[in-house]
């Protein structure tokens, strides 16, 4: 079996996502649904093989102790995210393609008041929504923000590293977890040694990393992660039910002494652009809406949001409006495509997108 040409076959048909199941036809994601790729079905020895090929002998290793494994490849020239499990018919690959284009705010079609979000010098800004919704993609962009207007060292920290950053103003360092690190709390704890302003988590899932990243923010830095949930408030209400009851008081009053903007965000497909363009609801740290958070009334923060808008809060109606009346929207073809990240060349040729498919605008990840 050829990895490369399927992925370059899954470039050309602008999916964002490819599928190898032992005893099922390979399968492509385009435009949020999936659709098969051919006829014939994927031979479990066939993904065995083509496994082990893509597998260091450590990450072999590690992949009979835990029966997966996450990594990052360069594939017929698209960097891709993969993921190797095995299941009950045996050995099977989700392949994710990432973009190539150079992400920005207005690149990714998203409001203009993202940039305020990077423009504290500490706190915690929230990127919230199901995979596939393009919240590394935003996280990119925010970072990418900054590296072009201030000079902050930046550290990201990544499982795997799915943007290359090149430093411009910024001093940027970026570690997967896996390869360059053990794991989201190891590197979090060295970052705070490291003389950081800016540390990238690309995903709080744990609760001790969950506690690590409030922490951080309450020393100073201002810290950007991703989280999945489908509103602001469930992403607030997923951090604060991952700790004890005991502890789910003080925990409210870290979110709210930090919290510069929750952003949840969802993709829609316009027939008029060609694209799937980023829907979003922003939850921001306003005086009454960090008052809801110390209170542990999460479920008052649906008021705040309704009536925000003089104060930037945005509801998911009234973004979808914005949208509507928008007229300058970035198209992929106006992109330059960005410099490849560390890893193995698999291949050449292809496009990738992270929840877009290749060739459309890169959604504003995970």
């Amino acid at each position: 079996m050829d990895l490369a040409a399927l992925v370059r076959a899954a470039a050309a048909r602008r999916a964002s996502d490819l599928h190898l199941e032992p005893g099922s036809p390979p399968t492509l994601r385009v435009r949020g649904e999936l659709v098969p790729a051919g006829d014939a079905p994927c031979r479990p020895d066939e993904l065995l093989a083509l496994a082990r090929a893509l597998l260091s002998p450590d990450e072999l290793r590690n992949f009979a102790a835990r029966r997966s494994a996450d990594l990052s490849r360069v594939l017929a020239g698209s960097r891709c995210r993969i993921n190797v499990l095995h299941g009950t018919r045996g050995v099977g690959l989700a392949v994710r393609l990432l973009s190539d284009r150079v992400v920005s705010i207005r690149n990714l079609n998203l409001h203009p008041d993202f940039e305020q979000f990077v423009a504290a010098r500490h706190g915690l800004v929230l990127v919230s929504g199901p995979t596939g919704s393009g919240k590394s993609s935003t996280l990119a962009a925010l970072l990418q923000h900054l590296n072009g207007r201030e000079r902050r060292h930046i550290v990201t920290v990544e499982q795997p590293v799915e943007y290359a950053l090149e430093p411009k103003e910024c001093l940027i360092r970026q570690r997967e977890v896996g390869r360059d690190t053990p794991s989201f709390e190891q590197a979090i704890h060295d970052a705070l040694r490291e003389d950081i302003d800016v540390l990238m988590v690309g995903e709080v899932r744990a609760r001790e990393t969950m506690r690590l990243t409030l922490d951080a923010c309450e020393t100073g830095h201002l810290v950007l992660s991703t989280v999945h949930a489908g509103t602001t408030i469930e992403a607030l209400q997923r951090m604060v039910a991952a700790f004890p009851a005991e502890e789910q008081p003080s925990v409210c009053h870290q979110i709210a002494g930090s919290l510069v903007a929750v952003v949840a965000q969802r993709l829609r497909w316009r027939d008029d652009l060609g694209i799937r363009v980023p829907e979003c609801e922003i939850l921001r740290g306003t005086n009454p809406v960090r008052s809801m958070i110390r209170q542990g009334q999460l479920f008052k923060l649906q008021m705040a949001l309704e009536t925000g808008a003089a104060e930037g809060l945005w509801t998911f109606d009234r973004y979808a409006r914005w949208l509507d009346e928008r007229a300058d929207f970035v198209l992929p073809e106006q992109l330059p495509r960005a410099t490849a990240p560390p890893g193995r060349d698999h291949g050449d040729g292809g496009l990738g997108a992270d929840g877009a498919g290749p060739g459309e605008a890169a959604p504003g990840d995970g």
